[in-house]
């Protein structure tokens, strides 16, 4: 399998954004904003800090934050500019850029080409129009398909970067959305759960009672479900959630934030595939599971937590795991003598899907 890329991320916050919307606050959910002038200087200092056995992996200088593409051309092209002699020297490979869908006119993609963009991402963030619209995102459901499907047919890689629990959204219109993604067939995703942040919008009506966020608890449950979609539709996860930063930190009010919610919703999607094939076969008073390394910390949980709900859900002595490398990465086997009993993750079926 090829590793994903390192990506070296160059953040430009509200830079060319024609909103405000509604859960923005850019200095609190990028990183420290890089000027045009010590660009260069950052990119090499940057590309320098990376660990040698790491080298050889492709690398891309990304453009994070604000909306570059909706500049105009004489503002973006020295950004891309700067660039240029890295590409040439062969110490990165490609440019990735975030931008909206309403900021990709056709005459514009030529350009992004020339100077090396290889990755787009689109904020589409929902494809239900309410629910865009309460956000202040100032385009429509309609532009996300439109630009998806001309930068798939121009080549390049194309990711939708969405957020759930946003003001009228609710699960089933969370899951509407996943299916209206899955229809477009991007390359990858990123989903993130809203969170109220200082100085966005969103805060003061949070602050008034208007709006609530999703608890830590029900974004999970969401996100079991939604990931599972997306995995049976062969649609890579990129991430889940923001980056934890100090920014971040600094900033955050209220919502679903984890620094490893990934992990944790990886985790309660095997405590639920290992209480499926537990409730479906008659065991003793002792359960013992196989999984692939890989997938053996998500399984037990953090300080073993999984293992201990089993226990004591199905009143058992004991609840054990084993690694083996040829148990299947998202795979769980109980043992049961001659007999094992294997589970995927994309096996489980719950009530909203």
């Amino acid at each position: 399998m090829t590793s994903s890329p390192i990506i070296i991320p160059v953040f430009l916050p509200f830079l060319g954004c024609r909103e405000r919307c509604i859960f923005c606050n850019q200095r609190a959910t990028g990183g420290t904003p890089v000027p045009l002038l010590s660009l260069r200087e950052h990119l090499r200092t940057s590309l320098a800090q990376i660990p040698q056995k790491e080298k050889s992996r492709q690398k891309q200088i990304a453009f994070y934050g604000g909306t570059l593409t909706a500049l105009d051309p004489e503002i973006q092209i020295p950004y891309f500019k700067e660039v240029q002699p890295l590409l040439a020297e062969g110490l990165i490979d490609s440019i990735r850029i975030s931008t909206r869908p309403d900021a990709l006119s056709p005459d514009l993609l030529p350009l992004l080409r020339k100077y090396g963009t290889r990755t787009i991402e689109i904020g589409a963030q929902s494809m239900i129009e309410e629910v865009l619209a309460l956000a202040r995102r100032g385009h429509s459901a309609e532009d996300t398909a439109c630009a998806t499907s001309r930068l798939k047919e121009e080549g390049f890689e194309v990711g939708l970067q969405l957020m759930m629990g946003l003001p009228g959204d609710s699960l089933p219109r969370f899951l509407q959305t996943l299916d209206g993604v899955i229809h477009l067939q991007p390359d990858f995703v990123r989903v993130h759960p809203t969170l109220v942040v200082k100085d966005a919008p969103l805060a003061s009506l949070w602050r008034s009672g208007r709006y609530a966020p999703l608890s830590l608890d029900e974004a999970i449950e969401w996100l079991k479900i939604g990931l599972l979609k997306l995995e049976r539709a062969s649609i890579a996860v990129a991430r889940v959630g923001l980056q934890p930063t100090r920014e971040l930190e600094g900033h955050y009010l209220a919502g679903p934030y984890h620094p490893a919610l990934r992990h944790r919703v990886d985790s309660a999607i095997f405590l639920d595939m290992a209480a499926s094939l537990i409730a479906d076969h008659r065991v003793g008073p002792r359960a013992e599971f196989l999984c692939h390394p890989g997938d053996l910390s998500v399984f037990r949980g953090q300080k073993n937590d999984n293992l201990l709900r089993l226990r004591t859900r199905f009143q058992l002595e004991e609840v054990s795991v084993h690694s083996l490398d040829s148990v299947p990465r998202g795979s769980l086997v109980l043992q049961m003598g001659q007999a094992n009993l294997t589970i995927r993750r994309t096996d489980l079926r719950y009530e909203n899907n």
